[in-house]
C-alpha cells in the first residue's frame, strides 16, 4: 500500500496527519459557563441581525457589532487563560518549552 496523506506521519512535530485532535478536559461547571457565554453572545448577532432587516441606524448597529466583538475577546481571554493553566503548564511540567511558543502566536491572535 503506497502512503496517503492519512498515513503519513509528518516529520516536524511526529504526529501522524489524521491524529491532530488536541482535546481539553473541562467540567461540567466550566462547559456550562462557556456555553452560557457563547449563547448571549449568539443573541447578540441575531439581535444585530433583527436590526439590520429592520433597517436601522448605522451607529447603533455599530455599536452592538463593538459589544459582540468585546464579548468574543472576553470568551477568547478567557479560554487563553485557562490553556495558559492548564495545557502549557502541564507541558512545560513535561519539559515541553517549544509550548510557549504556540502560546505566543495564540496571544497574538486574540490581540
Amino acid at each position: 500500500m503506497g502512503n496517503t496523506t492519512e498515513e503519513t506521519v509528518r516529520l516536524e512535530d511526529n504526529v501522524c496527519a489524521c491524529c491532530r485532535h488536541k482535546n481539553t478536559p473541562r467540567g461540567e461547571r466550566e462547559q456550562k459557563k462557556l456555553n452560557s457565554r457563547i449563547n448571549r453572545i449568539i443573541g447578540q448577532l441575531k439581535g444585530i441581525q433583527n436590526m439590520i432587516e429592520d433597517n436601522r441606524y448605522c451607529g447603533d448597529i455599530l455599536i452592538q457589532i463593538g459589544a459582540v466583538e468585546s464579548a468574543l475577546q472576553g470568551l477568547g481571554y478567557q479560554i487563553l487563560q485557562e490553556h495558559m493553566e492548564s495545557c502549557v503548564v502541564e507541558e512545560v511540567k513535561q519539559g515541553n518549552t517549544a509550548i510557549m511558543t504556540e502560546a505566543v502566536e495564540l496571544m497574538k491572535k486574540l490581540k
